[in-house]
């Protein structure tokens, strides 16, 4: 895939605009949407541009990553074993001692409270770890 998002000079809020706008595709609209309930769950969440080309959102350490692929957006939490997760959001990497995903599919809804206490429960566990 030709990537034509410009890695240097921007913000990583701008990188990560015109990654949503490059996409032009469900993938962008989906990955808009959790980025705004990523900031409206967190007030002062930082946003990155990491590995040339990954938006990641931290407080206080990293909070989760937005990957996009073919067929999913693939929000990645660094430390998601460590974190409860009773409405069952994360479907993918759980089989590892510290990742866990939440991997949302083009015409899947997103259930937007659990995902919003979900990070910030993240954001809270970052706090006591110190990182």
């Amino acid at each position: 895939m030709k990537k034509t998002v410009k890695t240097t000079g921007d913000s990583p809020s701008k990188l990560i605009d015109a990654r949503i706008k490059e996409l032009a595709d469900w993938r962008g609209e989906t990955l808009a949407h959790v980025r705004a309930l990523i900031i409206k769950a967190v007030p002062g969440v930082v946003e990155e541009w990491k590995w040339r080309g990954v938006p990641v959102w931290s407080h206080g350490g990293q909070i989760c990553t937005g990957e996009t692929y073919k067929s999913v957006v693939k929000l990645t939490f660094l430390k998601g074993a460590s974190l409860k997760d009773p409405a069952g959001l994360f479907n993918s990497s759980l089989d590892g001692n510290a990742r866990r995903a939440i991997d949302i599919r083009e015409g899947e809804d997103l259930d937007e409270t659990a995902f919003k206490m979900l990070i910030r429960a993240a954001a809270d566990l970052n706090k006591g770890s110190g990182k």
